[in-house]
């Protein structure tokens, strides 16, 4: 397609990124999971039992978007809700072990997807990271505490944009690490 070396890069980027997920949803629909499913699965795997609101900011999306992935992901058995003892207005979420093997089937399409060789640049991933962290502070404007309570950014103890993108880096550190 000549025409779109005349595009902007955002959209390069944004009709990149439709077709990555077309591509990818079309293969994760044989498994009967969305790209949506199976990145609360990675999540809940890498980071253990939570809540849904919790869930849904570390996935990046609107809490309602995510009690309807986790109604799917429920109904066909790869993750649980629990009540939460902490705070009985909340469940905690976990994933089962028919999860976990959904989201190894999952990665491994993903793999397939990323080895035609045009998403393996590290150059790439670098800067969409970057692009991520830093318009992903401005868009997601609340936080969760670790007991599960959400946190408005307007509120006395709301972080900057700086401070957001750092914390969301040492986070992405820590998930890294563990």
């Amino acid at each position: 397609m000549p025409f779109t070396t005349q595009w902007p890069t955002n959209r390069l980027l944004s009709t990149a990124a439709r077709l990555v997920e077309h591509a990818w949803n079309e293969r994760l629909a044989t498994l009967g999971v969305t790209h949506a499913g199976v990145m609360a699965l990675d999540v809940l795997k890498t980071a253990g039992s939570m809540t849904q609101a919790q869930l849904a900011h570390r996935v990046r999306v609107q809490a309602q978007t995510m009690g309807k992935t986790l109604h799917r992901l429920e109904l066909h058995g790869h993750v649980t809700r629990s009540k939460n003892v902490r705070d009985r207005r909340s469940h905690l979420v976990s994933i089962t072990p028919e999860g976990e093997r959904i989201l190894e089937a999952a990665t491994q399409l993903e793999d397939e997807l990323v080895d035609h060789g045009l998403l393996t640049d590290e150059n790439l991933r670098r800067t969409l990271a970057d692009i991520i962290t830093t318009l992903g502070g401005a868009r997601w404007k609340l936080r969760v505490q670790p007991d599960g309570t959400v946190t408005d950014a307007g509120s006395a103890d709301a972080t900057t944009p700086e401070q957001a993108r750092r914390t969301a880096e040492a986070g992405d550190q820590e998930d890294a690490v563990s």
